[in-house]
């Protein structure tokens, strides 16, 4: 269990941090999906991969936690968007070999945006948005992690999709 871990704990962190927004709520939810798996780690049928239900499990405990929320009215004292700077998305975007500051600059900036917009989309259009678009999941893994028809993935994300294209078109007018 402890290989899983080490394995898949950096993409399954990163992934909640895109949902919820908070790198403290990020560490502990991932946290609390570990310890899920080990607790439930018998229900494993292996009728997906480990990585899928792992994910499942994770995404819906960032989900039920947005909701919960949402609902509660709870909001960070520390501000959001700033501090998911230094994770994946922004270090994704700027081209390694690029070494002009400006471009660096300007990919920096372009990351922060699309991250300021992403934390504006509803929660399940940001969870299907980061499992496709950010950790590269096929549609059928998932319909797998959020349990819903694969066109209903399909539409979902063409919606999500959308709501982000305006969202940062109306910044970058």
């Amino acid at each position: 269990m402890g290989r899983l871990i080490v394995k898949y704990q950096d993409r399954l962190y990163n992934a909640i941090l895109k949902i919820c927004g908070n790198s403290d709520d990020a560490a502990e939810l991932t946290q609390e999906t570990f310890v899920k798996v080990l607790e439930n780690i018998g229900a494993f049928r292996g009728q997906s991969s480990f990585y899928t239900w792992l994910f499942r499990i994770g995404v819906n405990l960032a989900l039920n936690f947005c909701s919960r929320k949402l609902r509660l009215g709870m909001c960070s004292l520390d501000g959001g968007v700033g501090e998911q700077e230094k994770f994946s998305l922004a270090a994704n975007l700027p081209d390694k070999r690029e070494i002009n500051p400006v471009a660096i600059a300007q990919n920096r900036e372009l990351a922060r945006q699309v991250l300021a917009a992403l934390e504006k989309l509803e929660d399940n259009q940001r969870a299907i948005i980061v499992l496709r678009d950010i950790e590269a999941m096929s549609y059928e893994e998932i319909a797998e992690v959020l349990q819903i028809e694969l066109g209903t993935v399909k539409s979902r994300l063409c919606r999500a999709r959308m709501a982000l294209r305006e969202l940062l078109q109306t910044v970058w007018i």
